[in-house]
């Protein structure tokens, strides 16, 4: 079957207009968890040209029942170079930026220092998805955020609306209190879920005790259904925003 496209099947749903206005966008995602891992695999499958992967962690055993790039043969590796290298045996023709750093206050210059088209926030600690996202709004960069994905076994639950609408999350709450704090009420997309947690999940509002409940230093439970629908959801928000942003 010559001549057939890998996009073959998105053109007929975008058109080669959407197709090339994809091809020609930049987006970053920063942490590749089980949310940030889909995010960018579903991405790179639908169209975005160039991608810049930042995570500072190694893959490990643990992380197989929910990252995509997570195989028995890259346990060991950096998570971004894993995963810049499947977005390139996906589509060669991707540029596909591995950075392994933490993203912080001291990191954010350097690597925030391109004109994104979007950028996805799937960091698990809250420091720095504030920060991440109180730079954003800064430099006018769209952004879309993760909430809380663990403890949480089913996908119908999942949503998308402004930070101020959500309910039933734990890490949404602690993030309502520190941006309001920061003077930021509203303006800010999310994924959540509505689904109760599994297990009991941190009250407190203050983000450096929050951290250690929410990043992997205190691991919570996670499945291969939520996280990885967190990131689908993403990913599809990310798309069609810009696909209606080039037909306005």
């Amino acid at each position: 079957m010559t001549g057939l496209s890998r996009f073959d099947r998105l053109e007929l749903l975008i058109g080669e207009q959407g197709l090339t206005r994809l091809a020609q966008t930049s987006v970053a995602v920063f942490g590749l968890g089980g949310v940030g891992s889909f995010a960018a695999e579903a991405l790179i499958r639908g169209g975005i040209g160039r991608i810049t992967l930042v995570d500072h962690d190694l893959v490990e055993a643990t992380n197989i029942n929910r990252q995509i790039q997570a195989l028995d043969e890259t346990i060991g590796q950096p998570k971004a170079e894993a995963m810049a290298r499947r977005c390139k045996a996906i589509n060669p023709a991707v540029s596909a930026e591995a950075v392994q750093a933490r993203y912080g206050a001291e990191t954010a210059e350097r690597l925030l220092h391109q004109s994104f088209d979007y950028v996805l926030d799937c960091i698990d600690q809250v420091t720095a998805k504030l920060h991440l996202i109180e730079s954003c709004l800064e430099r006018s960069l769209p952004i879309i955020s993760s909430m809380g994905a663990a403890n949480k076994l089913d996908p119908t639950g999942v949503l998308v609306a402004d930070l101020s609408e959500t309910h039933k999350c734990g890490l949404a709450r602690i993030m309502r209190k520190e941006l309001r704090r920061r003077g930021i009420v509203q303006g800010v997309k999310v994924v959540y879920s509505m689904e109760p947690p599994h297990a009991p999940e941190p009250e407190t509002s203050n983000p450096e005790v929050a951290n250690t409940a929410f990043d992997r230093r205190s691991p919570l439970g996670s499945s291969s259904i939520v996280p990885p629908m967190f990131g689908l959801v993403m990913a599809g928000t990310v798309i069609q925003f810009l696909i209606e942003k080039d037909n306005n």
